[in-house]
Order: C-alpha cells, then sequence, then structure tokens
C-alpha cells in the first residue's frame, strides 16, 4: 500500500509517519485485502490538531474520516477509529448481501466542472447565459449496483454519488433527500 502522509504547514516527523503506517496499515489489512493507496493530511486548527485521511480499496470503494484532537497522535487515533468502523461496517454489509466482488470496480473517465457562483459574477448583464467555468478536472464514475452505490454514498459520508448501473448499463444518481431517506435516479 502506497502512504502519502503531509503536513499544511506543520512539520511530520519520522516517528509519526512510522505510528501512522504501521496502525493504519493493521487496521486496512483487518478488513480489506488489497488496499491500494492512503492519503493523510495533519493541519493545525486554532489550538486543535486536524487529521484528514483516505484511503482507496482496490473494490473501488473510498473511505474518509477526519478527527479534531489537541495533541497529534490523539487526532490520528480518533482518525483511525473512524477508519476502523466505516470499514468494519462495508465488510459486514458486503457479508450480509452474500457477494462478494471477485473482480475489482471498472471505472470510466469524465470531466468534472466548477462553476462560478451567481454572487461572485459582476452585478453587470452577461453577455451570454452560459456559466463561467473556474475550473475543469477530470474525475472516475464507477461501475456498481445499486445497493453498492448505496453503501459507497453513505460510507463516504457524500450528499451525491454518481456511478453507471452494472445490469442496465446506463449512468444513475443517488443522492440523500431532505427527509433521510434516498433517493435514485435512473434514465
Amino acid at each position: 500500500m502506497r502512504y502519502q502522509i503531509t503536513g499544511k504547514q506543520i512539520d511530520i516527523g519520522e516517528a509519526l509517519q512510522t505510528h501512522v503506517q504501521t496502525e493504519l496499515g493493521s487496521v486496512v489489512q483487518k478488513y480489506a485485502g488489497r488496499p491500494t493507496d492512503a492519503t493523510i493530511i495533519f493541519s493545525r486548527s486554532a489550538h486543535e490538531y486536524v487529521c484528514e485521511s483516505t484511503v482507496h480499496l482496490s473494490t473501488g470503494l473510498t473511505a474518509t474520516a477526519k478527527a479534531h484532537a489537541t495533541e497529534i497522535y490523539a487526532a490520528f487515533d480518533g482518525c483511525s477509529e473512524k477508519l476502523d468502523k466505516q470499514l468494519r461496517r462495508y465488510k459486514r454489509r458486503l457479508k450480509d448481501h452474500h457477494k462478494d466482488r471477485v473482480e475489482p470496480v471498472e471505472l470510466f473517465g469524465a470531466s468534472s466542472y466548477i462553476l462560478a457562483r451567481e454572487s461572485d459574477i459582476e452585478d453587470t448583464e452577461p453577455d451570454s447565459l452560459a456559466p463561467v467555468i473556474v475550473a475543469e478536472m477530470q474525475t472516475q464514475i464507477p461501475s456498481l449496483s445499486v445497493g453498492e452505490a448505496v453503501m459507497q454514498m453513505e460510507l463516504a459520508g457524500a450528499p451525491v454519488l454518481v456511478f453507471r448501473n452494472e445490469k442496465k448499463n446506463g449512468v444513475n444518481v443517488v443522492y440523500r433527500r431532505e427527509d433521510g431517506n434516498i433517493g435514485w435516479i435512473d434514465p
């Protein structure tokens, strides 16, 4: 597994990097057989340390966690516990559905755009009604079942997930509704 351990405006020592690699490695190996990479970012927020972790698995799952603490090791330990909980729930759901994915999730590329807010644009009448594009990026869209898409959206804590439906081979969307239920768009 590849580790990327960085600090935003703070220095990360060798002892902390070793601690992160051993602890996170043991958590991930307990629940996932083939992790691909992990990104851990440490930063400060007033008097607290913040640890943000993202772990990518070969099955296509992306687990993220964030924790705050007054000490940097405690911040990582809290983040590690959250990742442990997410991966444990993910593995339990896979067992409950009696479906182990043998093949990795197929990903296909798509363009992602960031559009300017209306308040960022001047008050004058625009020349055209086309939105102002601030940034253009590449993103990956996974090929999942609807159940796996809902599971991945919940584990990531995202409000929406775009995916390719494995059964119908079309692009679908799952999202969290204001009433707390999950919505599914199948065009």
